[in-house]
């Protein structure tokens, strides 16, 4: 990594639902109900933030990764008491095909114009190597080359044995480890080694949902994410975060919009790299070669 910036921001977005059918009943019922069913009774497809997130990317003139999921079939490998579940329903009904037209284009577009494709491990494929493999080999054959590495849906991980599955794999990071309600540094200022070899993980400094609400408190919101970049600032760190894509419709997430676009224009005011996860192992691993492979603290800018 060059030595002429002061922390590191990485990027993320999980592509859990680009397709919004039913789902919307279900959320109405849990949050902004006015939202959920007003948007569910419209023709357009409120979910499909591809070029909103791409546009505004490219204003600022960063990148980012896309880690697209392969979500088998309710009733494939599953209890049928699983099949009752209301949160099982959901991870499926606007579920999507990477192999289709519509999604492999995106896939291909994005990757072309320099954003990070990467895997979003199914919902069970942290304990299921076979799957993980499936799914890996499907995202690399629609690429049309190697990824570099994911995140599991759902944040779910069994430590080590996922991260095992995953170097076997010849995946070389992981940014699964964080929390859905929590912010902050709770896993240190640097990327782990796991097992002592090149294999990174990348924790996760904060989801859109863990920050409060920038549609009810946008200046507390933004302060938190202020507050982030210069902890990571002042203590050389890797920080990384993840936006849902749907978070940019804002019609049923008013805020979050926003506040993305302020954090990136905040840390760029900061002298922070900004990317995707990818770009920055393969600089971080560029820096430790030119160090003779040297196994030292890698976060140092």
């Amino acid at each position: 990594m060059r030595d002429d910036h002061a922390f590191a921001l990485c990027l993320t977005h999980d592509v859990d639902r680009p397709f919004k059918t039913y789902q919307s009943i279900y959320y109405a019922l849990q949050e902004r109900p006015l939202y959920h069913l007003k948007t569910a009774i419209r023709r357009t497809n409120p979910y499909w933030q591809f070029d909103e997130i791409r546009s505004l990317e490219a204003e600022l003139g960063v990148r980012s990764a896309f880690y697209f999921l392969n979500e088998p079939h309710l009733f494939r490998g599953t209890s049928p008491r699983e099949w009752l579940r209301p949160a099982r329903w959901v991870q499926h009904i606007g579920s999507y095909d990477v192999e289709s037209p519509e999604i492999a284009d995106v896939i291909r577009c994005l990757d072309a114009n320099g954003w990070e494709i990467g895997l979003h491990g199914s919902f069970d494929s942290y304990r299921d190597k076979e799957r993980l493999r499936y799914e890996k080999d499907v995202l690399e054959n629609v690429l049309g080359h190697p990824i570099v590495g994911g995140r599991q849906h759902y944040l779910h991980l069994d430590v080590p044995e996922t991260w095992r599955y995953h170097d076997d794999l010849g995946l070389q990071y992981d940014a699964s480890l964080g929390s859905s309600h929590e912010y902050g540094f709770q896993h240190g200022y640097e990327p782990l080694r796991p097992f002592g070899d090149s294999f990174v993980v990348f924790p996760l400094t904060a989801m859109e949902t863990s920050l409060p609400d920038p549609d009810e408190e946008f200046d507390k919101a933004f302060e938190a994410c202020e507050d982030l970049l210069l902890e990571a600032a002042a203590n050389d760190a890797v920080m990384t975060v993840l936006w849902h894509p749907r978070y940019f419709n804002e019609d049923e997430y008013p805020g979050y919009r926003r506040l993305y676009y302020r954090l990136v224009e905040r840390a760029l005011d900061l002298n922070g790299w900004v990317g995707p996860p990818g770009d920055l192992y393969q600089q971080l691993m560029s820096t430790e070669e030119r160090a003779e492979r040297g196994m030292e603290r890698i976060t140092k800018f």
